[in-house]
């Protein structure tokens, strides 16, 4: 049985350039998060070292990954606590960057599988409530430039069991931290943590 705390959110940055745009608009979700009694933690996945997902299937026996004991194993306690995630990544080629990628593969020990293959799946990390909040940052003014990376980490987190409650695509940045002139995005963020904190607690 997988405890969870309801008042209680990590936020997962998948960038790799520290305190760029992408940390900057997660941090501002998690100040509207304290502001509002949500306990958070945030998790910059440069900081850890996750191998990729080789597809052993082992996990389908084991319920967690041991392939590898790496960074992900520190994230997997905080990924169960909290009810609410934040996820970030800015836009490469279309997409989401290799650290959220892996990250996000790395969630397949949480999946139930029956025999037949293909077949019907289920995820231990759904029916508790979870909420999600995804972000994307892209360099270009035309949302299409983005293409994928939105729908990568919400249509990939709604398949593990969260509700998707907030989906903020930032666009026309590049420079590092260049975002923390953007008013409206700065607004942006503040809704999305206000949005999650209240989606928690109904």
């Amino acid at each position: 049985m997988i405890d969870i705390d309801h008042r209680n959110v990590l936020l997962v940055s998948g960038s790799p350039r520290k305190n760029g745009n992408t940390d900057r608009l997660l941090r501002e979700i998690e100040r509207a998060l304290g502001e509002r009694g949500v306990a958070t933690t945030f998790a910059a996945l440069r900081d850890y070292s996750i191998h990729s997902c080789t597809g052993c299937e082992h996990c389908r026996v084991d319920e967690t990954c041991t392939e590898f004991y790496d960074g992900m194993h520190l994230l997997y306690p905080l990924i169960e606590q909290a009810a609410g995630l934040v996820v970030g990544s800015p836009t490469y080629n279309y997409n989401i960057t290799p650290e959220m990628k892996c990250f996000i593969d790395r969630f397949y020990p949480y999946f139930h599988f029956g025999k037949e293959r293909p077949g019907p799946y289920s995820s231990r990390l759904a029916g508790a409530g979870r909420k999600l909040v995804t972000v994307g940052v892209c360099e270009q003014n035309e949302e299409s430039e983005m293409r994928f990376t939105m729908p990568a980490m919400s249509d990939a987190f709604g398949a593990i069991g969260y509700e998707v409650v907030e989906e903020l695509a930032v666009l026309g940045h590049f420079a590092k931290g260049s975002v923390q002139g953007d008013e409206d995005a700065y607004a942006r963020a503040a809704r999305a943590g206000a949005t999650l904190a209240d989606s928690l607690q109904r």
